[in-house]
């Protein structure tokens, strides 16, 4: 068995279209044009501002299954006008086109033309919905993430779980109109046409499927991840500042002088000889303190100074 070549970007272009013709439509929906020449695939891609590796990622997966790609080095705003485009070629321009030839080719007046015809209608009802849905859902939310914008109300996982097959009725249709259609039908080359187009359709919903669950799932939970850490970080650094400045402005002098000394494992009778103060005042601060910080012990009370910058961490005691 022939190995499966697996393109790179110093491949020409025109030779991975010639060992591969259905990849036609894959440059268009990337937004490649035609007449690129003896361009290799970086060349061209470069020249049509495609990311190359994302580009490559998606070929060497719908020709080859090739999954040896480096998710972190893809471009999702690549993949997400690449998947858009796809959805309208298919949407406007393969499905009516289909049903053209489909009603072209059967009696459409006899009742198993007329089931035929009414299961593709609901099919293409069906992709319809299918692809509405993530146009109006999945990719504006995308958008918003690749601009810094996290949702705590929508993720990828949402999406995973409502993705169902899109090609199951696709199948059945095409196994049904091999089974059961007479053998006599007229126009018998029209529909073997329209059978070898429907099957090629199937395949490339199914392409279209495993590049959104191998490439683009992973990409956007990974934007995902890397958005709600970088929130987190945010959030807690911006407490943190807010809350340290706030509570030191609220200690007294004295007060964080008491502080000190209890982090460095003064009793009461000794910060009180220290700071020249009755052991009631030491007791009194202690108190003030606990309240305006909202931190009972002694372990708090280190944290709270090294972090505020009233002792060094070097300075205390092992």
């Amino acid at each position: 068995m022939k190995a499966l070549k697996i393109y790179e970007a110093s491949d020409k272009m025109i030779n991975l279209i010639n060992d591969n013709y259905n990849i036609l439509q894959t440059l268009s929906a990337f937004g490649i044009s035609l007449g690129f020449g003896d361009k290799t695939v970086e060349e061209t891609c470069l020249s049509n501002k495609v990311d190359t590796k994302t580009f490559l990622a998606v070929v060497n997966l719908t020709i080859n299954g090739a999954t040896n790609y480096d998710i972190e080095t893809l471009s999702i705003e690549t993949l997400l006008k690449y998947l858009e485009a796809c959805h309208h070629y298919y949407a406007d321009y393969q499905l009516p086109f289909v049903r053209r030839e489909l009603s072209e080719s059967i009696y459409i007046n006899d009742k198993l033309g007329k089931l035929i015809l009414q299961m593709y209608d609901e099919y293409a009802k069906e992709i319809n919905r299918h692809m509405q849905y993530e146009e109006r859902m999945l990719f504006p939310y995308v958008r918003n993430l690749i601009q810094g914008k996290y949702s705590a109300t929508y993720n990828i996982d949402t999406f995973v779980k409502h993705h169902t097959e899109a090609d199951k009725s696709l199948k059945e249709l095409k196994s049904l109109m091999i089974k059961y259609l007479p053998s006599d039908i007229h126009n018998s080359n029209k529909l073997t046409s329209t059978l070898f187009l429907i099957h090629n359709n199937e395949e490339w919903l199914g392409n279209h499927q495993n590049v959104e669950d191998s490439i683009f799932v992973p990409l956007v939970r990974r934007l995902e991840e890397t958005l709600k850490t970088e929130r987190i970080s945010s959030a807690i650094s911006a407490f943190a500042n807010a809350e340290g400045a706030e509570d030191a402005d609220l200690l007294s002098a004295r007060e964080k002088d008491v502080i000190v000394a209890i982090v460095q494992g003064m009793s009461n009778k000794e910060i009180a000889e220290h700071l020249c103060i009755t052991i009631n005042t030491v007791i009194t601060h202690r108190k003030n303190i606990t309240r305006k910080l909202q931190i009972h012990s002694a372990a708090g009370l280190t944290i709270y100074a090294i972090v505020n910058g009233l002792v060094e961490i070097d300075s205390l005691k092992r």
